[in-house]
């Protein structure tokens, strides 16, 4: 007995320890490949500043990132037009999960994301929030999620107009007092599918309260961030998916996001633009391996928390949980018993039920204009 127990003890530490040796031949083969490749394209709408770029080329300077900034959807547009030329330029993309799963993932351009992780920090899902990664898209493969901001659910205001300590709930927009006041980033357009996914399957909220503010409130529509303007300039006192407030109210501009921490339907984990994916065909792929396993190290993840994104916007919370988050704004921190919904479990990922509402709400606008 004594003889099978130890024979057994070896195979398990055999296997551990072949386990080990098999990530590092790997990685040496990675990294060996890249200095071939020596370069990567990035196709980013957020958190690629140059502190964190910097931070990846001083560890691997033989490869060289090319960033390419522009709207989610603007970049997954470019990525579909690219692949149906036969040119495939983009090795990762990086946005919010709207423009990842309807445009990338459903058009077949993304590749096996788990198969890219190989750091045993990376892999270890101990270290990250809930004890798991977590992927947008159905098969938990491809669209990984690396933000869990608290958010107060897009909504903000003019602190000119408003008196945020009415709000207690998301059913307080419905006071016919803001009937005609409330701006909101177009319903039909990709970007916003984010925003009213945690309105959808909120059990408190739901395509009633999407299709109720939308058709009984007279909310205008508009680009996300000329919405901002109208709303800094008093001509609406409440918005829905304005973007780049922080960087607005820095500038000394009225305006301001509301504080749902205490609301009642909760308060929304948002991924925030925070969704990464490996595009099929990259021509750098293991360049991209390299940046993947950096950027979800907790290297990558302490400089992501230190630098706002690219609209100006404060340092948003990583999903690993092993760093430190003193660098963050206390809003941002996740308070443990506080009541939380996160957006980004996969049976919240489907948007396809979303935008079917937003087209029958656009069409039940287009009836309600006809009549005045």
């Amino acid at each position: 007995m004594k003889l099978l127990g130890f024979a057994f003890l070896s195979f398990i530490l055999f296997g551990q320890a072949n386990a080990r040796a098999d990530w590092k031949t790997d990685w040496e083969e990675v990294l060996r490949e890249s200095k071939k490749e020596g370069r990567l394209n990035f196709y980013a709408s957020n958190y690629t500043q140059e502190p964190l770029l910097d931070g990846f080329k001083k560890e691997y300077p033989w490869i060289k990132p090319v960033v390419v900034n522009d709207t989610g959807t603007n970049l997954g547009t470019r990525i579909l037009a690219e692949s149906r030329a036969s040119r495939f330029v983009a090795d990762l993309y990086s946005s919010g999960a709207d423009s990842n799963y309807a445009l990338l993932h459903k058009g077949k351009l993304l590749e096996s994301f788990k198969s890219t992780l190989i750091l045993p920090e990376v892999l270890d899902e101990s270290r990250w929030l809930d004890g798991r990664h977590v992927y947008v898209d159905d098969d938990q493969d491809q669209i990984f999620v690396y933000i869990a901001t608290p958010s107060g659910g897009s909504v903000s205001y003019n602190e000119k107009q408003v008196n945020p300590k009415e709000f207690k709930s998301f059913w307080d927009f419905l006071n016919p007092k803001w009937r005609g006041k409330i701006v909101s980033q177009r319903i039909n357009e990709a970007g916003i599918g984010g925003v009213l996914q945690f309105y959808y399957y909120n059990p408190e909220l739901g395509p009633e309260w999407i299709r109720r503010l939308y058709t009984t409130m007279d909310v205008a529509l508009g680009d996300s961030r000329l919405i901002v303007n109208w709303l800094a300039t008093g001509k609406y006192s409440l918005c829905i998916a304005c973007r780049g407030i922080d960087k607005a109210k820095a500038q000394g501009l009225p305006v301001d996001e509301f504080d749902g921490r205490v609301w009642k339907e909760g308060q929304k984990l948002t991924m925030g633009g925070g969704t990464i994916s490996f595009i099929k065909g990259a021509p750098h792929p293991n360049a991209a391996k390299v940046f993947i396993n950096w950027f979800l190290s907790r290297k990558g993840q302490i400089l992501l928390q230190s630098w706002p994104d690219l609209n100006g916007s404060f340092p948003p919370n990583s999903r690993r949980i092993d760093i430190p988050k003193d660098m963050l704004r206390p809003e941002n921190r996740l308070i443990e018993g506080r009541k939380y919904f996160d957006v980004s479990r996969p049976e919240y990922s489907d948007l396809a039920p979303i935008f079917k509402l937003a087209k029958e709400i656009t069409a039940e606008r287009e009836k309600i204009e006809s009549k005045k």
